[in-house]
């Protein structure tokens, strides 16, 4: 007698991820609600069960959803592009970033998340840590919510800078802010969004400030995130303040702790490469951030070392004019590519190791081990089918080749997340795209109007 189940997903290839990393030659993985109650070849499992609905087919991988560590879903996806590409750190976080960030209104900042995570879910991420909604998070994750991404997200607390005035905090605004999202966005939408600690980090926060948010993380049994040591401004900070670089002062405050995740860490030394490890903090990497602001890490990134010491290194995107890109594939192909060529080394990250980073080590990252990263029994519905009749995936001789070195989010043509599929055939079922599209304009050239900042692009346009 065969078994009811809600969704039977078939493919030519299932890459499970699981502690043996088995792929599934004409697969199938078996949904119930939410989760995932069968993994195995497809003929035994259509045997098994009996579903209420069939997708995929012998033209698809199947992965499990991407996990991005690091992403600005506020502030950035719309003014993708607008700050110059060839701004130093300084200016563009000061001069660019911040302004941009301060005119949002909560309806753009709910419409902002939305085109983050639909670029998300349409590219293979099915789940993502915030870099800290800047202002309105109620709106945020009310949109985040219709969309149907799985995420954890915090509004931006910081209590040091003076400007701009619209969200400047003092220390008690701050620690107020964190424990109200706490306490009213600690789980929501059946867990499949939930709020962090999240600061910004760098040199923004007081050692008061640092303590309570890791006291909350400790207290709501939940992760904490914040920016650290992209360039140098962070280490000639903390040295100037407490004589030491930023990871020894950090724990110290016994802020680190496997439940942390540090964004960037390039500029990190021995020392701190070993406090790292042996507080078990995690890092969350973002290539193309560090490319293209300049930060040097193939110069002086000690992300191999992190590896061999231990140390659970992740992968992100970053922001819309750092990274421009939400694609969690095209940071993964930069992972396995940027070591081999700084140390001149081909056996610096595989793609093996390149695509795990994106998957397990996310989920590592976000405290949610048992529930995603892998296809496997007991873990939520979280997958990702691979169109392969695609010229960059033929011939597919090597799956992990082709996914991280071949292949990019163009071609993700269905995505489940929490059981639900969100992206069908290329299109999401969530929300009307085109509406967002032409909303998401119209909000972008209204926020750069707004901000002051002049059109700062190279070439005429008529």
């Amino acid at each position: 007698m065969t078994e009811p189940i809600d969704l039977l997903i078939k493919g030519w290839y299932v890459v499970t991820m699981n502690e043996t990393r088995d792929i599934i030659r004409d697969g199938a993985v078996a949904v119930r609600g939410a989760e995932i109650v069968a993994v195995g070849k497809a003929a035994d499992l259509e045997e098994r069960f009996d579903a209420a609905r069939t997708v995929g087919g012998d033209r698809f991988v199947l992965t499990p959803g991407l996990v991005n560590t690091h992403i600005h879903i506020t502030g950035e996806p719309l003014t993708r592009g607008y700050v110059p590409d060839d701004t130093p750190f300084e200016e563009n976080v000061f001069q660019w970033l911040c302004p941009l960030y301060s005119v949002y209104t909560a309806e753009e900042e709910r419409l902002s998340s939305q085109l983050a995570s639909v670029e998300m879910l349409k590219s293979g991420t099915t789940s993502f840590l915030e870099a800290g909604t800047i202002r309105f998070l109620d709106e945020v994750i009310d949109g985040l919510d219709e969309v149907g991404i799985r995420g954890r997200v915090g509004k931006w607390v910081w209590d040091l800078p003076p400007e701009p005035d619209v969200y400047k905090q003092d220390t008690d605004e701050s620690i107020g802010f964190l424990q109200r999202q706490l306490e009213d966005f600690g789980s929501v939408a059946g867990g499949r969004l939930g709020a962090w600690p999240i600061l910004v980090g760098h040199t923004t926060a007081s050692d008061p400030l640092w303590r309570a948010a890791r006291e909350l993380a400790t207290e709501h049994g939940t992760g904490m995130s914040f920016h650290m040591s992209p360039a140098k401004l962070d280490p000639e900070g903390f040295i100037a303040e407490f004589g030491q670089r930023p990871m020894i002062h950090l724990a110290e405050l016994g802020i680190l702790g496997p439940d942390v995740v540090m964004t960037h860490c390039v500029q990190v030394d021995d020392q701190e490469l070993a406090v790292i490890a042996e507080t078990g903090a995690q890092v969350s990497h973002c290539p193309t951030t560090a490319l293209k602001v300049s930060y040097g890490v193939t110069q002086v990134g000690r992300m191999p070392e992190m590896v061999m010491a231990g140390t659970n290194v992740a992968i992100g995107t970053d922001g819309n004019n750092a990274s421009n890109y939400s694609d969690l594939m095209r940071a993964t192909y930069l992972v396995a590519g940027l070591f081999k060529d700084a140390r001149q080394d081909p056996q610096m990250f595989p793609a093996e190791k390149a695509f795990e980073m994106a998957t397990l080590g996310g989920a590592q990252a976000m405290q949610m081990s048992d529930d995603i990263g892998s296809l496997e029994v007991g873990k939520r519905a979280d997958i990702v089918l691979h169109d392969t009749d695609r010229p960059e995936w033929r011939p597919l001789l090597n799956v992990m080749n082709q996914l991280v070195w071949s292949a990019d989010g163009r071609g993700v043509h269905t995505v489940v997340c929490d059981g639900q599929i969100v992206v069908e055939d290329g299109a999401m079922t969530t929300v009307d795209e085109q509406a967002l599209y032409a909303a998401a304009q119209q909000a972008g050239e209204a926020i750069t109007a707004r901000s002051g900042l002049p059109d700062k692009a190279k070439y005429p346009t008529y």
